[in-house]
């Protein structure tokens, strides 16, 4: 009974952590994924994106001890929000109106260190926490690249219960060196190793408390 219901336990940790997280990100700021995001926006964007995959992703990817379910993860978190991205266009939304962040490439690189230290805990919390946190912002240029001037949709198309408070301010084009992603990728890497310890950590917790 009590491995079940230990099992049991995890995985209802699993749906809550992706579903909150990709929940997280629909709400994460001005507009639905940022859609005002270029320069500061995409560097703050780019931090918190990391560091939320990586808690979780690390987490499950422990709890199996499988390399392969970080990748696993981030392709739940997705496809819920294609899912919600699917829900506002469905409600007369541009299809441009939520951004997807581009979290499986940067699951796959923590993946990919777990299998290659010989599923050494700690190298995929420093190595592979790293790589999530720099590569994060590079993988996710493809949604500036892509999005059809975000700015504009941003004004034109609030969202029903915006406060006046949140209407953006034009992005100042030149801040940290005209490079959001080299800011977003160098602070993602030093935040997304603690950040990935912590999910290890509580892994650790859930076992202890549900032993007790």
């Amino acid at each position: 009974l009590m491995v079940w219901l230990r099992r049991t336990t995890h995985y209802l940790f699993i749906v809550v952590v992706a579903v909150n997280s990709t929940l997280l990100t629909i709400n994460a700021g001005d507009y639905i994924f940022y859609t005002d995001w270029a320069w500061t926006s995409f560097v703050v964007f780019s931090i918190s994106q990391s560091t939320m995959l990586v808690v979780g992703a690390i987490y499950y990817m422990l709890f199996t001890g499988v390399p392969g379910t970080a990748t696993y993860y981030a392709t739940i978190m997705t496809i819920y929000t294609w899912v919600a991205k699917g829900a506002w266009f469905g409600l007369g939304y541009p299809y441009d109106f939520v951004t997807v962040p581009v979290w499986i490439p940067s699951a796959m690189l923590l993946d990919l260190t777990y299998w290659a230290t010989r599923r050494n805990k700690h190298a995929a919390i420093i190595i592979g926490g790293t790589l999530v946190g720099l590569s994060l912002p590079v993988f996710n240029m493809i949604n500036l690249l892509l999005i059809r001037d975000p700015l504009e949709t941003a004004f034109k198309y609030p969202r029903p219960t915006l406060p006046p408070y949140m209407t953006p301010i034009e992005p100042q084009v030149g801040k940290f060196y005209n490079s959001p992603v080299a800011l977003g990728s160098g602070a993602g890497a030093v935040l997304s190793v603690p950040i990935a310890a912590l999910g290890a950590k509580l892994n650790t917790w859930t076992y202890r408390w549900m032993a007790a």
